[in-house]
């Protein structure tokens, strides 16, 4: 059975400060937990019921370096879910390189200021889904590995790849490079009626403020999703991870029909 310093050494993982010292972050929930051991990915340490970890195959066990046995009280002391599932996993923080001209590859999003952990959850989620590959998010961004962000992605965490730097010097590669900024603002062209490149950046900005002031000097397209209720009561703007989800849907639309 797991020890009392286990739990505690789990426990200390809430803090971000423990995760970047300890480069470990911590996942919940039987379906996450095997996806990621059957996507390769190696588990530091599996805490769960015993009926859990019978479940899984030899060849599955192969990627855990460490399974301790706990009960549904341990599992309750250290699981930050009201409901605690029949595992959690600590699992080593990935290993990439942040290449901003491989990055523009590609069409991305970029994030400036995004605090909400459901929010920037629910965006890794949707990128996962219309086949972005990298979101570049502002240094005061809410950190990829707090617990809300991961449940909140459920497993589009093993597609996307996050990107914590300066905003402002990778929009200017940006832009040096000939590719647009899309800058998601008030008063924009519609989605519906813009035709957006293959290539380049889809820019949210922060839930209450938008985009920062000194980022809008590198967006070179802006843009909106036109709202059709003319009521001036109840709803007056979009969640910013259903602005990004209706978005990436409307790029890929297009990009399709060109193809």
């Amino acid at each position: 059975m797991i020890s009392k310093n286990k739990i505690k050494y789990i426990l200390s993982l809430q803090k971000k400060q423990v995760r970047d010292e300890k480069k470990l972050f911590v996942i919940e929930g039987d379906k996450l937990i095997k996806e990621f051991i059957q996507s390769g990915k190696r588990l530091a340490l599996l805490v769960a019921k015993p009926e859990f970890t019978s479940s899984l195959l030899p060849e599955d066990k192969a990627f855990i370096d460490e399974i301790e046995t706990a009960d549904l009280d341990n599992l309750k002391r250290i699981s930050s879910l009201k409901t605690p599932h029949n595992a959690i996993a600590l699992v080593p923080f990935p290993e990439y390189r942040t290449d901003p001209d491989e990055i523009l590859k590609n069409l991305c999003v970029a994030l400036d200021f995004v605090q909400d952990p459901g929010n920037l959850g629910t965006i890794i989620r949707a990128a996962a889904w219309f086949g972005i590959k990298d979101i570049v998010c502002s240094e005061n961004c809410v950190e990829v590995y707090n617990p809300k962000v991961i449940q909140a992605s459920m497993g589009a965490i093993l597609h996307v790849k996050l990107h914590y730097i300066k905003l402002r010097q990778f929009l200017s590669t940006a832009r040096k490079q000939g590719l647009p900024v899309y800058g998601t603002v008030i008063a924009g062209e519609s989605i519906y009626s813009m035709k957006p490149s293959k290539k380049g950046i889809i820019l949210l900005g922060n839930e209450s403020k938008g985009i920062s002031e000194d980022l809008m000097p590198s967006v070179t397209k802006k843009i909106m999703i036109p709202r059709f209720n003319e009521s001036r009561y109840g709803i007056d703007s979009l969640n910013v991870s259903m602005a990004a989800s209706i978005i990436l849907s409307e790029f890929t639309r297009f990009k399709e029909s060109q193809e």
